[in-house]
């Protein structure tokens, strides 16, 4: 499984069945990447697509400011480096080429994810220990 990068393998023959599965399972995983939106206050994917309804969408744009910082992997997004421990960032910090802004959890391995320019966090997009997927907005910086 781990040299062909398998996660899943069912195989059923006459009165045979052999399932293996490794890491987390993906059903699980895309019910919880479903309900996400709904749950999450930060998301403002939701309340835009109900903007145009009520509002004209240059309204919409102004709300978001500064650069994504974006999951480069699926995983379990965390702000800190331990339960007892601060996030790594808040809204308002300063950060530099190469500090540590999260964690990106996949598979048991923790991911630092760096940042790849300096400035200032001005929202912090995805819920501490909530799934990600590649591509969705971490942060933004200005």
């Amino acid at each position: 499984m781990n040299e062909h990068g398998l996660t899943h393998f069912d195989l059923t023959k006459k009165d045979f069945h052999l399932k293996l599965k490794k890491g987390a399972d993906l059903d699980d995983l895309r019910s919880l990447m479903s309900a996400l939106p709904a749950a999450a206050p930060a998301g403002s994917y939701l309340p835009a697509a109900a903007a145009p309804a009520s509002a004209p969408a240059p309204t919409a744009a102004p709300a978001v400011e500064g650069t994504e910082i974006t999951s480069p992997m699926v995983g379990t997004f965390y702000q800190k480096p331990a339960p007892d421990a601060p996030n790594f960032v808040e809204v308002g910090s300063t950060v530099s080429i190469g500090q540590t802004l999260c964690i990106i959890e996949a598979m048991k391995v923790m991911n630092e994810i760096k940042a790849e320019k300096s400035g200032t966090i001005c929202a912090c997009v995805a819920e501490d220990c909530t799934p990600v997927q590649y591509g969705d907005v971490l942060y933004r910086i200005k």
